[in-house]
């Protein structure tokens, strides 16, 4: 499982014109699901989402946490985080989890996080044709692999 953590002031997704998720200070969240992906990957994806140090405190360091700002998320199913680019220019996306394998490990994930957090996390519509809207706050944008711990 991946994820791209984007810090925004503001996001939205939109899909056929209407607005289905928007939120202001916290975390743009992508989320790319491979075949073997499980609980444990969910568990240690969302306690690096909730806990992340990434948010500047009243000196202006990173300091402080999406819980300690108490602030907003949205994840959105994003299978291209697993294209595959080594040959040719059309990327393939063999590597990422069929629909039946990702739309339950997808609903986890976002289900965790709210538990963690304490708050509603909005989303995107699996499989749907979005337009993710975003201003990148900083720009602070951070990859998490859960296959590649340290």
């Amino acid at each position: 499982m991946k994820i791209v953590i984007q810090r925004v002031s503001e996001a939205s997704v939109t899909i056929n014109h209407d607005k289905v998720a928007e939120i202001k200070n916290g975390l743009l969240v992508l989320l790319g699901i491979v075949e073997d992906d499980n609980q444990e990957d969910i568990n240690y994806l969302v306690r690096k989402t909730a806990n992340l140090r990434i948010f500047n405190d009243e000196n202006g360091v990173m300091n402080k946490s999406l819980i300690d700002i108490t602030g907003e998320v949205i994840v959105v199913s994003q299978f291209t985080l697993y294209a595959a680019t080594k040959k040719g220019n059309r990327p393939s996306y063999i590597k990422a989890a069929k629909p039946d394998i990702a739309i339950p490990l997808y609903e986890c994930f976002v289900q965790t996080l709210e538990k963690e957090i304490d708050n509603k996390v909005q989303t995107g519509q699996f499989g749907a044709d979005m337009k993710v809207a975003l201003v990148n706050d900083g720009p602070v944008t951070i990859i998490i692999d859960s296959k590649a711990k340290e």
